[in-house]
């Protein structure tokens, strides 16, 4: 929903970092160099808190420690030979093999052994390795990754293991205490403390179309190697996942960014049923409202979300919510900005009722909101339709007769084309996509093959109408 609406954006002194290490193995000369992958610069400028009063963390750490691994993960990067021009430019005929390898931390969230951490440790990994706090090692599988929230989902084949039961992020307060648990420059069980200084913060660091970003701000110390690792409450119980920190140096400067637990509970659900995350869309266009949009529209309040624009069509619109109206509650939960707002509705899938209280005419009024997905419907999306929807566009058959004269054996019209990875790429509307790096596509079920466990870079090649060849290129 980001491209909907007027994010927040904090105003930042130091850079936002995610917190993996990456470390590069150079394979002529024989030396590791360690590397802190950044984010697009932002900045933050709050003062330290100085923590008071005593508590006792010792129960809730022994409780966390044992539950919080050790994630390992390798990247073994190739060149591509080809007598193709194209190949030679796209990837990069003259580069050496070179092995990337990654550390971060995950969380054990049960006992047969799923593991929740950040889609950015294991994104693109070849291999998973997963070392508990006892040094027992395994295989790790990814199940399901989800860029939005930057969340993923690990198993091993293991039972009986000590998991951090959930907590209900929605209850944690400013200036509650909590430990942040991972493995920080590979310092296995690694326990630090802090205070909650904000909630719902929104850091932009996510650079996804749908991205929900409502992190919870703590100053429990976070470096290099946590990302992935659990924010716990005095209680022992998981209310987030570590993965951001504020900071010029790549190391911790005094902030640090959480997952809200009941996001990543949300994202674990949904993929354990349906392989991929369910997302649910209000169909608004919507800024926060400030104190100039209350002056200018006369208004006596000064939070919630303002509804700039609707879908027509869409599910706020045919519930009765208009443009005007003043977001500030979702089935009883306050709002006050966008961002909760955006937590909010990402709880849900589509299909869900959710109560919208609107102010309208310095009244309160209540709309029942069937909530849809992407495309407008209540369905559930497949795992494989997912994929086909990053597209952005339709893929049909080409005719018997199209497929002749261009002399091509099958193939795959993009027709409707919209924003998408298509579009992005540069491709127009009616493009035959004839091979998906390098395998021949006859069907859209050969498309969803190729792209659903995909990561990193897609080579498409086809022609167009008028005969012309062509090569494009996308991440996934």
């Amino acid at each position: 929903m980001k491209t909907i609406g007027t994010l927040i954006t904090a105003a930042l002194t130091a850079a936002l970092v995610s917190v993996g290490t990456y470390t590069y193995l150079d394979k002529q000369n024989g030396t590791l160099v360690e590397q802190v992958y950044t984010a697009p610069v932002q900045r933050v400028n709050y003062p330290m808190s100085a923590p008071e009063g005593s508590v006792n963390f010792v129960e809730a750490a022994n409780n966390s420690i044992h539950s919080v691994v050790h994630i390992k993960t390798k990247v073994v990067q190739s060149g591509v030979r080809s007598s193709n021009p194209f190949y030679q430019f796209f990837f990069d005929q003259g580069m050496q093999p070179q092995a990337r390898q990654g550390s971060g931390s995950g969380v054990i969230i049960s006992g047969d052994g799923y593991i929740l951490t950040n889609n950015h440790v294991v994104n693109n990994a070849d291999e998973v390795e997963v070392v508990l706090d006892d040094q027992r090692t395994y295989s790790a599988e990814v199940l399901g990754t989800d860029p939005n929230t930057d969340l993923a989902l690990l198993k091993i084949d293991e039972d009986d293991l000590s998991y951090i039961p959930y907590g209900n992020s929605e209850d944690v307060q400013v200036g509650e205490w909590v430990l942040a648990v991972g493995n920080p420059f590979n310092l296995n069980s690694t326990v630090t403390a802090g205070i909650v200084s904000a909630k719902a913060r929104n850091i932009n660091i996510l650079r996804e179309e749908f991205a929900i970003e409502s992190f919870i701000q703590t100053d429990a110390a976070v470096n290099p190697g946590n990302s992935g690792g659990a924010l716990v409450n005095t209680r022992g119980e998981l209310i987030g996942i570590n993965t951001a920190i504020a900071s010029t140096t790549g190391s911790y400067a005094g902030y640090s960014f959480a997952v809200p637990v009941n996001i990543a509970r949300k994202v674990v659900d949904d993929i354990l049923e349906f392989g991929t995350v369910q997302r649910a869309f209000i169909g608004v266009s919507i800024s926060d409202l400030n104190g100039k949009i209350a002056s200018e529209r006369g208004l006596k309040m000064s939070e919630g979300a303002y509804v700039n624009g609707l879908s027509k069509g869409g599910a706020a619109y045919d519930a009765g919510i208009r443009e005007g109206d003043i977001i500030v509650a979702v089935d009883a939960v306050e709002v006050k900005n966008v961002t909760e707002l955006q937590e909010k509705i990402g709880s849900y899938r589509p299909g869900d009722l959710a109560q919208v209280t609107v102010l309208r005419d310095e009244k309160l009024r209540k709309f029942d909101v069937e909530l849809r997905n992407k495309h407008g419907d209540t369905e559930m999306v497949s795992k494989g339709t997912e994929v086909l929807a990053q597209l952005g566009a339709d893929l049909e058959t080409p005719s018997s007769e199209q497929l002749r004269r261009l002399g091509i054996k099958s193939g795959l019209q993009v027709k409707n084309l919209s924003n998408g990875k298509l579009k992005g790429a540069g491709i127009k509307e009616g493009f035959i996509i004839t091979r998906v790096d390098r395998k021949a596509v006859q069907s859209s079920k050969d498309v969803m093959s190729a792209l659903n466990k995909k990561d990193g870079g897609v080579l498409l090649e086809g022609v167009y109408p008028n005969g012309l060849t062509a090569y494009y290129g996308f991440g996934m």
